[in-house]
């Protein structure tokens, strides 16, 4: 009884393959691999042939799940993407001796990595996927409508592609810390040196006499205000109006005097008003105002 009859699952380690230009045609089989082949590449055989080229865009895990069939043994990872890119006819898989094999697999892996036994669960169940949708028979319509089923996985192979490519690009772009170091250089401290001048007191005591003596110079000068009277600022508003009855209303503020001024002698107006001694008038809206004696 051979391997692939057993169900035997083959736990030898699988190291990453190392790149190769990505091929559109199919796989095809190759007379036996050399040594440097087989020790850089995970072994594969497609037809009792092992593989002389391994695709670039196919990472497979170093303990991947090894299939054994008569078409076919390696891992599983590789049926799989043989089966996407048409290069492996699907209707030729025996599913139930992957699944047989899958189970064994799983009882190893079980207390070791059952994530990576539940990958491969997924990886079965697209098979089985692929085989049902292919065996089923299908009318003229269903043809039109529905693509091949290995379509979308070509897809998205393509697309895993696209992603490799884009970060190998990234991963060639300088990178700080790894090409580009950035300098950082502290200042050095430089002590300050202090210089005391060789004077005497004496002299120091002059220069601070000099000192004191100017500043007296600089004493600011208090101009004190005369206060300011409603009483006075009344009756000199009506010694102007004595001489021309009729004035401008500005024409009784001076600048000199600041607010105070102009405090008072409004206040003055408004008394005069008061009692009838003048009249503050205004002909229209905006114009000037005027205070006429009466």
């Amino acid at each position: 009884m051979n391997d692939s009859q057993s169900g035997i699952v083959q736990e030898t380690p699988v190291e990453a393959s190392p790149p190769a230009i990505v091929q559109e045609t199919p796989l095809e089989a190759s007379p036996p691999a050399t040594v440097e082949e087989v020790e850089t590449s995970p072994p594969a055989l497609v037809h009792g042939a092992p593989l002389s080229k391994w695709p670039t865009d196919l990472y497979v895990p170093p303990d991947a799940l090894q299939v054994f069939l008569e078409s076919f043994e390696g891992p599983l990872d590789l049926l799989l993407y043989l089966i996407q890119r048409h290069n492996l006819d699907i209707l030729n898989i025996p599913i139930a001796e992957i699944t047989q094999q899958y189970l064994h697999y799983i009882e190893l892996m079980k207390e070791l990595q059952l994530d990576l036994a539940a990958e491969y669960l997924v990886m079965a169940a697209l098979l089985m996927e692929i085989k049902s949708r292919l065996l089923l028979p299908t009318t003229d319509k269903e043809n039109e409508t529905e693509n091949d089923p290995r379509s979308k996985f070509v897809q998205q192979l393509r697309e895993y592609a696209q992603y490799k490519q884009a970060a190998e690009d990234l991963d060639a772009l300088p990178r700080i810390a790894r090409e580009i170091f950035i300098a950082s250089v502290e200042r050095p401290k430089i002590p300050k040196e202090i210089i005391i001048p060789n004077i005497s007191w004496t002299a120091l005591l002059v220069a601070m006499r000099d000192v004191m003596e100017r500043a007296t110079l600089f004493t600011s000068h208090q101009v004190m205000c005369e206060p300011l009277s409603v009483r006075e600022r009344m009756s000199l508003i009506l010694e102007k109006l004595k001489t021309a009855s009729r004035l401008d209303f500005v024409d009784f503020f001076t600048l000199e005097e600041g607010r105070a001024g102009v405090v008072v002698t409004v206040l003055a107006l408004l008394e005069l008003t008061k009692e009838s001694l003048i009249q503050i008038v205004q002909e229209q809206p905006f114009e000037m105002i005027e205070v006429v004696s009466l």
